[in-house]
This record gives C-alpha cells, sequence and structure tokens, in this order.
C-alpha cells in the first residue's frame, strides 16, 4: 500500500497544543490589561468625582428643577384623563422589560412623557405613540445601541395602530417641543447615590425601585422631584423590610409628604408590575410587599368590630382600574394581543368626515394643539365604551409637519 506522505502521528489534522496554549495566553494578557486600564479608570472617575461633587449635585438639583413635569397643565388636557394613565404605564413597562433597558431608561421615559404633555394637547389616539416616541429617546440617550427598540418591533406591540412615519415623526416632534433638552436626573441616580452613602442591601434597593415604579401610575408623584422620591422610597422600603431606619439630615416636610403619599398607594398595585418584582432578580419584593400589608391588615383588625356584610360587600365593589379587561385591537392578525393598549373612546359612524360635528379645540394657555393626521382608516373599537365625538385635525399644518409659527405655545 503506497504511503499517503503525511506523518504518522496524524500532525497535519489535529492542532497542537502550542497553539491553543500561546492563543490562551494572549487572550488573557488583554484580558489583564482590560481590567488594569479598568482599574486606573475607575480610581480616575472616583478621585475626579470626588473633587467635583458639590459641582455634579448642584448641577443635577438645578436640572431636576428644569426638567419636572406639571401636573396642572396635564390637568387641562381635553381628552388624555388620568384613568388612562396606568394603560399606558404598564404598556411601558412590558416593552422596557422585553428590550432589556436601563432601569434609569424608564422614569426617563416618563418623564419625557409627562413634559410633553404638560406642553402640547395630546389626542388619546395618539397618548400610545406619544409614549413609544419617548421610549425611543431615552433608550438612545442613555442605553446600548443594540439594545434599542426598532420602530417595526414597536409597531408590533401597539398591533399596527400606527405605520412607521408616524413613529419617526412623533419622536421628532417631542424633541423639538422640549427644546432638545433631554437631560433629566433620573429617582434612580438618586437612589444609586443613597444607597452607596448607607450602604443599604441589594434587597432595600429593588424595594425601593419597585415603590418608585409603583409611583409612576399615579398623578400625585408627577411633580415630585426625583431626589425627594429617591429619600422616601428608600426610607419606606427599610420600613417595610424591618430594617434600621437612616437619619441623613435632610429629612424635611416634603420628605414626609411624599412618604406619607407612598405608602397609601401600594395597596393596589399594577399586576404587571407586582410580576415584574416577583422574580427571584428582584430579590421577590412584590411578593414581601403583599406579605407585609397583609401582616398590616390583620393586626389592624384586632379589637376593631368589623364592617356589616353589607357594607363589606360594596367595599369590594370598588373600582379598580388595574383590574379592568382589555381586548387587543386586533389591527394585525396573528399579533399577541398581550401588550395593553391605552383606552380609546370609537369613532362612531355619526363621527369622522361629517363637518357638522366638527368642533374647533379651545386651546389652554401654554398648551398648543398637536395637529392630527387626515383620517384614513378608523380601526374598529368596543362599542361599549363611550361615545365622545373626535376633534378632527385642526387646517393649516400637516401631521407633526407645520411650520415653527404654527407649532410654537
Amino acid at each position: 500500500m503506497a504511503s499517503s506522505g503525511y506523518p504518522s502521528d496524524g500532525s497535519y489534522f489535529v492542532e497542537s497544543d502550542e497553539c491553543t496554549q500561546r492563543m490562551t495566553m494572549r487572550d488573557a494578557a488583554k484580558m489583564l490589561a482590560r481590567n488594569r486600564q479598568e482599574m486606573i479608570a475607575n480610581e480616575l472617575s472616583r478621585l475626579a468625582s470626588d473633587e467635583y461633587l458639590e459641582d455634579i449635585m448642584q448641577h443635577m438639583r438645578h436640572m431636576e428643577d428644569e426638567t419636572l413635569p406639571d401636573a396642572n397643565l396635564i390637568d387641562m388636557q381635553r381628552e388624555i384623563q388620568w384613568f388612562m394613565r396606568p394603560y399606558l404605564i404598564d404598556f411601558l413597562i412590558e416593552a422596557h422589560s422585553a428590550f432589556s433597558l436601563l432601569p434609569e431608561t424608564l422614569f426617563l421615559t416618563v418623564n419625557l412623557l409627562d413634559r410633553y404633555c404638560s406642553k402640547r394637547v395630546v389626542y388619546k389616539q395618539h397618548y400610545q405613540l406619544v409614549g413609544c416616541a419617548a421610549l425611543l429617546i431615552a433608550a438612545k440617550y442613555g442605553d446600548k445601541k443594540d439594545r434599542v427598540p426598532q420602530i417595526n418591533e414597536l409597531n408590533n406591540m401597539c398591533c399596527g395602530l400606527y405605520d412607521a412615519g408616524m413613529f419617526t415623526q412623533m419622536e421628532m416632534h417631542v424633541l423639538n417641543t422640549l427644546d432638545w433638552n433631554i437631560g433629566h436626573p433620573t429617582v434612580d441616580f438618586f437612589t444609586q447615590l443613597v444607597v452607596a452613602e448607607e450602604r443599604d442591601s441589594m434587597e432595600v434597593e429593588h424595594m425601593a425601585a419597585y415603590i418608585c415604579e409603583i409611583a409612576l401610575y399615579h398623578r400625585d408623584f408627577v411633580s415630585t422631584k426625583p431626589s425627594v422620591m429617591a429619600r422616601a422610597s428608600l426610607a419606606l422600603a427599610r420600613a417595610i423590610l424591618g430594617k434600621p431606619e437612616v437619619n441623613d439630615g435632610e429629612w424635611d416636610h416634603s420628605d414626609n409628604v411624599t412618604l406619607l403619599t407612598l405608602s397609601q398607594h401600594l395597596h393596589q398595585p399594577s399586576v404587571t408590575l407586582a410580576r415584574k418584582y416577583s422574580s427571584q432578580y428582584y430579590s421577590r419584593v412584590s411578593t414581601k410587599l403583599a406579605d407585609f400589608l397583609a401582616q398590616q391588615a390583620a393586626i389592624a383588625r384586632r379589637g376593631v368590630v368589623p364592617s356589616p356584610p353589607s357594607e363589606t360587600s360594596m367595599a369590594n365593589k370598588a373600582v379598580d382600574v388595574y383590574s379592568t379587561p382589555h381586548k387587543g385591537l386586533g389591527a394585525v392578525p396573528g399579533v399577541a394581543d398581550g401588550y395593553m393598549t391605552p383606552p380609546i373612546t370609537p369613532d362612531g359612524s355619526c363621527f369622522g368626515h361629517n363637518n357638522a360635528m366638527i368642533k374647533d379645540y379651545q386651546v389652554p394657555p401654554r398648551c398648543p394643539v398637536t395637529p392630527t393626521p387626515h383620517p384614513t382608516h378608523a380601526p374598529s373599537y368596543s362599542q361599549s365604551q363611550s361615545h365622545v365625538p373626535h376633534q378632527q385635525h385642526m387646517a393649516g399644518p400637516s401631521y407633526f409637519g407645520g411650520s415653527a409659527s404654527q407649532m410654537s405655545y
């Protein structure tokens, strides 16, 4: 049998261990160098932060005042009502978790949404669109590029209610309305500072984050400063978990009011939010909060005369906006109905192109109306909701594309 000409040990076909070892050593050297550079950078950053900490905190205090939404101006909205807010926040939390975005991205998203609603009149069919635009802006501002949501993905979550052009136009319109002032010190930023200073446990940090996200659902906290919210949520988290109280010397009346108000909104958290914080990653703080509230309720019932059955049954029938059932819009066949859409009052057959039914908006001070697109096709909604006439588009500017004089306020 003729010789094949290859070495008998088969070294032509088997990689030698020496090459593998050289590659491993090279990779290890790169890793060591990278770790050394990171350690040096962290040390330089720490020294710089210590030197400029006072200036940084002064700037953050100024920014939280400048970028604080005004709940009183949101009250002036014609179509956007506060009972719609939980549905939109649920949707944003679902999208935020789906794309694994940073915690501060969620708080910045809600801040941008509220600031826009403080300056523009928003139609209810655009409420979710504004929330998606705010999420896109916040993700591009602070998150990694590969985690920024794609427009087609957001559109699928919205059940195809909007098209790609509407997302980009609304995104630009939000930026122009806010004068491209995106920077906002979120409550997560101040929470991290306090946690590092007081050496709180991860469990306390997770409980405070859960409480802060519960606050996103309620009007009472729209105009609360993030620094105040951070201190109040951490103090409440320590009390719930039985941790020792911390006295940092900065407690004032606004902190006390915020703490008391927060404690009154913990009894009916959103199901979506409670499910998010029930995982081991978040220390199961939603379950611990529910257990704590149940214990407090049991203690309160001791020695208290129970209410008559009729009053109890009436109390159990109290309206709970968080448990209101939803139905998918069904605009796109095959799209999952798991992503909740804010309630939209249906446009009946008597509305739309009937000019006799069109009424012009009376614009409140400092609240110019966001132009409405020319209606092409109206999705079919449930007829069980109240019939409120749809306010038609303003004459002049096209969808989010009006001139500066038409869009100024």
